[in-house]
C-alpha cells in the first residue's frame, strides 16, 4: 500500500471522504426512515390482522341477516384508521 488511503476500482471509498458529522447526519436520516417504516409497517399489519377477525365475522353475520350490512361495513372501516394514525406518525417522523 503506498499510502493510508485504500482505492477501490480506481475510486476512493466514500466513507473516507465523509467528515463525523456527516456520518452522524446520514445515520440519524436512516434511523428515521427505519422508524418511519416500522410505524407504518406494524400499524398496517395491526389493522389486517384485525379485519381479519371483524370481516370473517362481519360476513357471517350478513348472511343471516341483511339488515346488518351497514353496521358492519362501519365495523369493518374502523381498524383502517389504525393505518392512518401510523402514516400520520411516520410523517411527523420525516418531516
Amino acid at each position: 500500500m503506498e499510502n493510508k488511503k485504500e482505492k477501490f476500482g480506481g475510486l476512493k471509498m466514500a466513507v473516507e471522504n465523509l467528515t463525523s458529522v456527516e456520518l452522524v447526519t446520514a445515520s440519524q436520516l436512516g434511523m428515521k426512515a427505519i422508524a418511519a417504516a416500522v410505524a407504518v409497517g406494524l400499524t398496517g399489519f395491526a389493522a389486517a390482522f384485525a379485519e381479519y377477525g371483524i370481516g370473517s365475522a362481519a360476513v357471517g353475520a350478513t348472511a343471516e341477516n341483511k339488515d346488518v350490512f351497514g353496521l358492519v361495513l362501519l365495523l369493518t372501516v374502523i381498524p383502517e384508521t389504525i393505518v392512518i394514525f401510523g402514516l400520520v406518525v411516520a410523517l411527523l417522523l420525516l418531516f
